[in-house]
């Protein structure tokens, strides 16, 4: 990748990676409408080197969204549409038998690339679904007994509909657990969707993102320049404790059959650390870890089946929790 691409910050320098991947939002923006916390998710993830769930109805731009970020970062994207007869090895790859050689090779799946857009995750049976699970784990894949690294940054982004659930596999709590955020797509405002309307009637094409004016703005190297920058923010013994506190307080929540794992407390720390860079701080305050509290925390709690049937959600829980949770000053 070469750094001089235009637009393109210096590389190593932390404010220049701020910079950089602070004009994702604006170059995203000129194929998606209205979805920027989204985005923000999505960059957050990529510092953290985490994987996102997205949910939403069909039709509210989840890929236009991943193929959007991949060309603004100039990273490379596979899309995968997960089926029922989808098999491991047509993620992972396989050995193919080579005739001229009569050896075996090593044919890459499409999990080797940068950002994975894993399409309806959940209409795959659990054997696929956790083919992704070494490769969102360990960064590698092993095809007889060989690990093969997976290139870096690496990102599966997954989707899954919330309102169709005929034919599906839900994903298991072990693997909802791995994934760093959930992100919510909201279906867009009325002035957001006149916008597309707009877009479209004035010839925008979502296949073609050249002609809608998505160029790279930030490079792999910016994004190693701002991963050093959050693993150096400073987090207080005061911060740390609210974190475990406010996970704490979800597995004594009457609501909930369990609540977050240390995994989870872990996976919140972190991302408010990437946040709290994001806004131009090189410390967490309180308010950077409300603000990640949902995205991060609201896979990872399981309602019992009364406080769904009175209406109660996981956002619900985690807000009444963040309410309770004495705040550090």
């Amino acid at each position: 990748m070469d750094p001089t691409t235009d637009n393109a910050a210096p590389t190593g320098d932390p404010a220049a990676a701020r910079a950089a991947l602070e004009a994702l939002r604006a170059e995203i923006a000129k194929a998606v409408v209205g979805q920027d916390p989204a985005v923000t998710g999505l960059v957050v993830a990529l510092l953290c080197r985490g994987h996102v769930l997205l949910e939403g109805v069909p039709g509210v731009a989840k890929t236009l969204l991943i193929r959007s970020l991949a060309a603004a970062l100039e990273l490379d994207t596979k899309r995968v549409q997960f089926t029922p007869d989808l098999m491991p090895s047509d993620v992972t790859g396989s050995l193919v038998y080579d005739a001229r050689t009569a050896e075996f090779s090593f044919q890459p799946g499409p999990v080797f690339t940068n950002l994975l857009l894993a399409d309806e995750i959940n209409r795959t049976p659990p054997k696929t679904q956790s083919s992704l699970l070494e490769a969102m784990e360990e960064r590698q894949v092993t095809v007889d007994g060989t690990p093969r690294l997976l290139p870096d940054p690496f990102l599966v982004a997954a989707t899954q509909n919330p309102v169709e659930y005929e034919g599906t596999y839900p994903l298991p709590e072990a693997q909802l657990d791995r994934f760093l955020l959930k992100l919510t797509i909201p279906l867009p405002s009325r002035q957001d969707e006149i916008d597309v309307l707009t877009r479209h009637a004035q010839g925008f094409d979502p296949r073609d993102l050249r002609a809608a004016g998505v160029r790279p703005v930030a490079t792999a190297a910016d994004l190693e320049a701002a991963r050093r920058a959050v693993a150096a923010t400073t987090v207080s013994p005061e911060i740390t404790a609210y974190v475990v506190d406010v996970c704490r307080a979800t597995r004594e929540s009457p609501s909930l059959t369990h609540g977050v794992s240390p995994r989870g407390a872990t996976a919140l720390l972190a991302t408010a650390r990437a946040w709290a860079w994001l806004t131009g701080r090189d410390y967490v305050i309180p308010d950077d870890v409300k603000a990640l509290a949902l995205p991060t925390l609201r896979h990872r709690i399981q309602l019992r089946p009364e406080a769904e049937m009175e209406g109660v959600t996981a956002d619900s829980v985690i807000n009444a929790v963040l309410s309770h949770v004495p705040v550090p000053r």
